[in-house]
């Protein structure tokens, strides 16, 4: 079996990283949305041509990066979901929102401190870790069968 799985969310760290490398050697492809910020922010504007009003410029990005976002996640056997410390991340909340909608499995990841903010978006989860490791823990055991150690 090979897994497909989108990494969602939160581009300020490298915890994309951190999975891809951890799962090296299993049998997973990732995709990730665009992590350039400014690149995200402003495909609208760059491609369609500029707008006056910000809401405008926003709302063209918003529409292109959809594209990328739903083809991924509906793509996807698994969509992971990071939340982090810094923003709030609304973005990341549509995407879990999306992919359990769609019926995808998913996997939520954040610290401590957010559990009771994302309690329903942990609800909707198959699983909720703190850690990328975790999240590289879960893959292994749902292609192998093996628990960690």
């Amino acid at each position: 079996m090979v897994l497909k799985v989108y990494l969602s969310g939160e581009i300020h760290t490298d915890w994309r990283e951190e999975i891809m490398a951890g799962a090296a050697g299993l049998d997973v492809s990732f995709d990730v949305p665009v992590t350039d910020h400014a690149a995200s922010d402003d495909c609208g504007v760059a491609i369609l041509g500029a707008e006056e009003s910000k809401f405008w410029h926003d709302h063209k990005g918003a529409k292109l990066n959809a594209i990328r976002t739903r083809t991924a996640i509906e793509a996807a056997d698994v969509v992971v979901v990071r939340f982090g410390d810094k923003y709030k991340q609304w973005n990341a909340a549509f995407d879990a929102g999306y992919a359990a909608a769609l019926g995808k499995a998913l996997i939520v990841l954040h610290g401590a401190d957010h559990q009771h903010a994302l309690k329903e978006v942990d609800a909707a989860a198959q699983a909720v870790a703190e850690e990328p490791s975790q999240v590289v823990e879960i893959l292994r055991y749902v292609l192998t069968g093996k628990l960690p150690g």
